[in-house]
């Protein structure tokens, strides 16, 4: 049996799990299983992988991105200039990484906004997964902001809303933090909507619920709204094709 699994903390709600059972069952697969590995700390990744000599894959979300790195022996192309890893292969002792978040990142956007879009993106927090949404973002040529807390990388929330025509420069707005993922749906981050119209697209990365706070605030100004269902569908079949190859 080869054995694939997710980690990260904590895993109370995995999308990951639910896709890859339902997938082994649906295709008929039935020499691989999927199974959390939920990490207190990174550093106990090393005994996990001692203790499971079978892994041939694991998928990392948060808070593990960028922290698992030091633990990998190469990184893919990808993975290295975005400076996040989501999947890791098990190939002849070495342990691999690479990032196919941006991958389903660039397919969700592009069926959300115009195939002509020449217009700006803000991106909202500075995890690892923003990292693979600047990656898409430069691969489409579509320039950026970042908006943090902090002025530590790009501008603060406070900075929009003193300067909102941030907002209307930016039509494009995607979430990368994880402010809304159920249970706490009443989070959003912190925007000033008003300046929200029908030209704006706002791409929230989570998926749990299917419709976030952001997403109704960005829909009652007009804007088209979308979830990350389908950008982890994409990244989770990507990982599949990388761990089979």
């Amino acid at each position: 049996m080869k054995k694939l699994g997710l980690i990260g903390y904590p895993l109370t709600h995995s999308f990951s799990e639910k896709y890859f059972s339902d997938k082994f069952k649906k295709e008929g697969v039935n020499d691989f299983s999927y199974t959390l590995f939920p990490l207190k700390h990174i550093d106990d990744f090393t005994t996990l992988c001692e203790a499971h000599t079978d892994l041939v894959g694991l998928n990392v979300t948060i808070p593990y991105k960028e922290k698992i790195i030091p633990f990998l022996d190469v990184l893919d192309e990808s993975a290295e200039k975005i400076g996040a890893v989501n999947v890791i292969k098990f190939h002849k002792g070495r342990k691999i990484g690479f990032n196919t978040d941006y991958h389903g990142f660039k397919i969700s956007l592009l069926k959300l906004i115009p195939k002509d879009y020449k217009g700006n993106a803000l991106i909202l927090g500075t995890g690892g997964a923003s990292k693979a949404v600047e990656f898409a973002l430069k691969d489409m040529q579509i320039d950026y902001q970042i908006a943090s807390r902090t002025h530590a990388k790009g501008i603060a929330y406070d900075t929009i809303h003193k300067h909102p025509g941030i907002i209307s420069k930016n039509q494009v707005i995607i979430n990368t933090t994880p402010l809304g993922t159920y249970p706490e749906v009443e989070q959003k981050p912190d925007l000033p909507y008003n300046f929200i119209n029908r030209n704006h697209f706002l791409h929230d990365l989570v998926y749990n619920p299917e419709e976030t706070a952001f997403m109704k605030a960005g829909k009652a100004q007009g804007a088209q709204v979308k979830n990350g269902y389908e950008m982890l569908i994409e990244q989770a079949e990507k990982a599949w094709e990388i761990w089979n190859e």
